[in-house]
């Protein structure tokens, strides 16, 4: 009988949102291979600090099959002015370097989750 260790030697991939900006953006969204969320967001804003978590879980929830970003606008202001951002948090999500949807405001997870089922996967 063998003894069999389950767990001490596995290794799992942790997905988490990126920061990307507005010198990557067109290699990490527009040329991306699978969907991508960006959550256009700021360090002062309330309800942008509230649904980190959410879009964090998000990233590690769709792992490969969509890549879950997020752009701080105080940063970057080319990629926001190009999407006509004038709200956060918006979120825009992208299917062959096109905009399918996008959100303003804060919304709950089941309503990012079914954005991006119905119009990325």
């Amino acid at each position: 009988m063998a003894n069999i260790t389950a767990g001490a030697d596995q290794t799992k991939e942790i997905y988490m949102a990126n920061q990307i900006t507005d010198a990557s953006f067109e290699e990490d969204v527009l040329q991306s291979d699978v969907p991508v969320l960006i959550d256009f967001w700021a360090p002062w804003c309330g309800p942008c600090r509230a649904m980190g978590p959410v879009i964090d879980e998000l990233a590690e929830e769709f792992g490969g099959q969509v890549k879950i970003v997020k752009m701080n606008v105080d940063e970057n202001s080319a990629t926001p002015g190009k999407y006509g951002i004038r709200a956060i948090p918006t979120l825009i999500l992208f299917k062959g370097g096109e905009v399918v949807d996008q959100s303003t405001g804060a919304v709950s997870k089941s309503s990012i989750k079914e954005m991006i089922t119905k119009k990325a996967l």
